[in-house]
């Protein structure tokens, strides 16, 4: 790795490159926020600032545009930290200034969320392709330590280690290792969970959903407002992405909701669109929820409660995760039905993805603990105990993984972790 301060973020005034604007600055890197043009610039820099609550970063952080700044700017980067649209072309386009720019011993990372870090370097030279990678952080980023590396075809294994230092050490990163595969670990299964609840949702409502598979499954907010949170642009072009390129047992789980996409066309993309809303909209301190059978927003009743969510709710309040998972694997009815079969469903889709894509459960665990907040799969094994868990998952007719069957055989845990990282996903 080159071994100057300076860092270039192309897509300055996107969400995530002002987001990892702060991360690095806020580490002593000299950052230059460049974009189309140098308002635009300048808008990155606010957001840099209100998501580190602090003016000063502004000492570390200069401004620039794509046709008048970026070939000096790249030409003195160690590090150029591409966050534009995910949009191929478009990535690929400025791949090509940069090469002819760039220092020869520079990196070049992508923080592409789920594309092909191989196709993104096709073309480029033989020394871009050596130091090039993706760097796959989570929204928002200077909150979210989780982090995920993604090597292409070609990336050179010495600077997949010096990032993978620079990251933990330096940044305070959560870090994995990732194969070259759509969404990669973090957002393959994540995005398999919500949009299987975006799924249920056109059949049993929005609210009834949230308050079905809410926190007190493992997660630190209801799936549906998660997606209006991340964006259902996003949302889209994650599932999309994965249903066109990965054939596996959750296939249909990625098929984006009809209703999602006529919303969609209407400019509802959740939180970004306030006046649109997505699954919610609010209005003052009133909130309205998308009914999926009308695409109109009605105001928002609370669903009746359930015995055993109430149940899981207040265990989960203090603590007692294991009872709270006790009380779902013996609840009875369609409803529990439904809840269990998301939550065994994330255990089964996420630790399946064990030698696929992730390297081993460890891994599967700490993306999604400190990427999503979501409750680690092999902490649910250990809890609901190894064979109970393979019981349940044939009962539901979900794929079996080796890593769990192997546990159960030997009677030991799975996760690596402790009670209080676990409860974390909980208390945010």
């Amino acid at each position: 790795m080159a071994d100057n301060n300076k860092v270039v973020i192309i897509g300055a005034n996107g969400t995530m490159g002002a987001g990892a604007g702060c991360v690095l600055a806020g580490a002593g890197y000299s950052v230059t926020l460049l974009a189309r043009r140098s308002d635009k610039a300048a808008q990155g820099l606010a957001d840099a600032q209100n998501d580190a609550r602090a003016e000063a970063i502004a000492e570390r952080i200069s401004l620039g545009a794509y046709d008048t700044d970026l070939v000096r700017a790249v030409g003195e980067a160690a590090i150029v930290f591409e966050s534009l649209a995910e949009d191929l072309p478009l990535k690929r386009q400025f791949f090509e200034l940069i090469d002819k720019s760039r220092r020869p011993d520079s990196i070049v990372a992508s923080g592409s969320s789920g594309l092909s870090v191989t196709e993104m370097a096709r073309g480029r030279s033989d020394s871009f392709r050596r130091n090039f990678l993706g760097v796959h952080l989570f929204n928002p980023p200077q909150v979210i330590v989780g982090t995920e590396i993604i090597p292409g075809a070609d990336t050179d294994p010495a600077v997949v280690k010096d990032v993978v230092a620079m990251l933990t050490k330096r940044l305070g990163r959560k870090v994995i290792v990732s194969k070259d595969m759509p969404a990669f670990v973090g957002n393959r299964v994540g995005f398999k969970v919500l949009n299987e609840t975006a799924q249920l949702a056109a059949e049993h409502g929005v609210a009834f959903v949230d308050y079905l598979i809410g926190p007190h499954t493992g997660r630190a907010m209801a799936p549906l407002a998660t997606v209006d949170l991340v964006g259902w642009d996003v949302h889209k072009a994650i599932v999309d992405n994965v249903h066109a390129n990965c054939e596996d047992e959750a296939h249909e789980s990625f098929a984006m909701p009809a209703y999602m996409t006529a919303a969609l066309h209407k400019g509802c993309l959740g939180d970004k669109t306030p006046e649109r809303g997505g699954f919610y909209r609010r209005a003052g301190k009133e909130v309205f929820v998308l009914d999926p059978k009308t695409g109109g927003h009605e105001k928002y009743q609370k669903p009746a409660p359930i015995e055993f969510v109430e149940k899981m709710k207040q265990l989960h309040h203090v603590g007692r995760y294991g009872e709270a998972l006790k009380v779902l694997a013996e609840a009875r009815g369609a409803d529990a039905e439904v809840c269990r079969r998301v939550v065994l469903g994330y255990v089964s889709y996420a630790l399946n993805r064990v030698g696929e894509v992730a390297a081993s459960s460890a891994d599967v665990d700490t993306i999604m603990s400190y990427g999503f907040n979501w409750a680690p799969p092999t902490a649910i094994v250990d809890l609901f105990g190894a064979k109970n868990t393979v019981a349940m998952l044939q009962k539901l007719k979900l794929t079996v993984p080796a890593v769990v069957e192997q546990a159960a055989a030997r009677g030991g845990r799975m996760f690596a972790g402790g009670i209080l990282e676990y409860g974390r996903t909980f208390v945010g």
